[in-house]
């Protein structure tokens, strides 16, 4: 039996109309109050590893220059306190009206595995002040609609699966939030909008240099990881089972499948 990380990026989708989540220092905040590496351990026996975009390492384009966010929750408390959440005498942070910083979470109802990593979330976070408030949906409302027609308030966790330097235009591109002008098209279910990523996308789709593909895929995740329209957690492993006289077969990982080296 093999473990192997895929590219299943598992993640949270931030609704950034909510004027909560619009202040990217809370993002951020929010990140820093995740101990990421725990929820790896506790859940998955250490073998999913941490996201630090939402472009694998596996892929030739990742950047190691890519903003990372370690368990830091002085940071945290420090990114909240200066965007105006300050801790109340109940432990929640409330800005200057006395409103708590709550955030509703959801995701797929009955899927055990996601039901765990929201209580983890829901546990690290109200150590940071953070009230998360979890409302799951069926798999077929949650895709079908909800996130469709941008009805979350909040965080929305689910995955995204990539081939290799897959170009995130559907998810990242101001064109592709979807509205009822547009026919729903679009997978930009965060409303993220800015005008470099716009740039940066529109420059990678017709660019042939491989050098030059490689500093625009920088750019990319390093405007991903500053901004957080998502909150990276981590990348899916899968389990290979062979017999055990099977040799020289090596899991790729991603869609560029071992079998198109069979002759190997």
């Amino acid at each position: 039996v093999l473990y192997k990380p895929v590219l299943f990026y598992e993640h949270l989708d931030v609704q950034l109309d909510n004027p909560i989540l619009a202040d990217k220092r809370v993002r951020q905040a929010l990140l820093y109050a995740l101990d990421r590496e725990t929820l790896v351990q506790q859940l998955f026996a250490g073998q999913q590893p941490i996201a630090h975009s939402m472009m694998s390492e596996l892929d030739w384009a990742y950047s190691e220059e890519v903003r990372k966010y370690p368990y830091d929750p002085e940071k945290a408390a420090a990114l909240l306190t200066e965007a105006g959440w300050l801790p109340g005498p109940d432990g929640l942070r409330r800005n200057g009206d006395g409103e708590a910083l709550s955030i509703e979470l959801m995701s797929t109802a009955g899927d055990r595995t996601r039901e765990l990593v929201e209580q983890v979330l829901q546990s690290q976070w109200r150590k940071a002040g953070i009230e998360i408030r979890i409302r799951n949906e069926p798999a077929r409302v949650f895709f079908g609609q909800t996130l469709t027609e941008r009805r979350f308030t909040g965080l929305a966790l689910f995955a995204w699966l990539s081939a290799p330097e897959h170009v995130p235009r559907t998810t990242l591109h101001s064109e592709m939030i979807p509205t009822a002008e547009n026919g729903r098209a679009g997978q930009n279910f965060t409303g993220f909008r800015n005008a470099e990523m716009d740039e940066v996308l529109d420059a990678i789709e017709v660019e042939l240099d491989r050098d030059k593909r490689k500093e625009l895929w920088r750019r990319i995740q390093s405007i991903y990881a500053e901004e957080l329209p998502a909150l990276p957690l981590f990348w899916r492993a899968q389990a290979f089972i062979f017999p055990k006289w099977l040799t020289g077969v090596t899991p790729t990982g991603h869609m560029g499948q071992s079998t198109l080296w069979v002759e190997d």
